[in-house]
């Protein structure tokens, strides 16, 4: 591991109040690896052996049934995923595979159990960040279940310009089939439906956002903080798709 790399890691919400020499215990134990594009990195059933921490590049976070697959999240640098399992000794839930060139820190995950006994600040950023997936998932959740097709991609496209510092142009942070898959549909049905949001005020030349008039927008996606946030921890948790940096 690079000694310029701890500090990145270090700031990050899961480490920011442990004790420094518990820290440092962590780091002594763990490893970077570079992955190359497109490598499955761990498979949905196997055993959680490491906490992931993503440096550079980006993962894919997906899940798989019966021949069918989704997206459940992208992590982008600096993040961890897979806490939940680690801590729980439990098999992953979701694969992961490289969307690009990606450099993870390796925490083994007996050592994270282990510290997680041992500091009480550091049990308490776990709690903290494990609350903050279970929330983010909760909201996707309803995202799903409560919105249709045409509001979940508004209400995306809405939040992302506001995470962008109200931008009225701006370039998707992910692939348009990632992003359907996230949404709960075929990139087919996303195509469509970005077609008809035309006359809603957004419209795309490419992988750019175009708002055309925000307050149709708005009414449409009719934002929700019980469902939109922001929620600024759970934004950082790694558990669902990046926001525009």
């Amino acid at each position: 591991m690079r000694p310029e790399e701890l500090p990145e890691i270090r700031h990050l919400h899961l480490f920011r109040d442990m004790g420094q020499a518990n820290f440092e215990s962590l780091m002594a134990s763990s490893y970077a690896q570079n992955f190359p594009q497109g490598l499955e990195m761990i498979r949905q059933g196997d055993p959680a052996d490491f906490l992931h921490i993503v440096l550079e590049g980006s993962v894919e976070l997906f899940a798989q049934w019966s021949n069918r697959e989704c997206t459940m999240a992208v992590v982008r640098p600096v993040a961890t995923f897979i806490l939940a399992a680690c801590i729980r000794d439990a098999p992953y839930l979701m694969s992961a595979r490289t969307l690009e060139r990606t450099r993870i820190i390796l925490v083994p995950a007996s050592d994270l159990r282990a510290m997680f006994r041992r500091d009480s600040e550091f049990a308490v950023s776990v709690i903290n960040e494990l609350a903050a997936s279970y929330r983010s998932v909760v909201r996707n959740a309803k995202t799903l279940k409560l919105r249709n097709s045409r509001e979940r991609v508004a209400s995306y496209l809405l939040r992302q310009s506001l995470l962008a510092g109200g931008a009225a142009s701006y370039i998707l942070p992910v692939e348009k089939r990632l992003l359907a898959s996230y949404l709960g549909m075929t990139p087919e049905n996303l195509s469509r439906t970005l077609r008809t949001l035309e006359s809603d005020g957004v419209k795309l030349d490419g992988p750019r956002v175009i708002i055309t008039n925000r307050e149709k927008l708005t009414a449409l996606a009719q934002p929700d903080r019980l469902i939109d946030g922001p929620d600024d921890i759970a934004d950082a948790s790694g558990s669902a798709l990046p926001k525009i940096s």
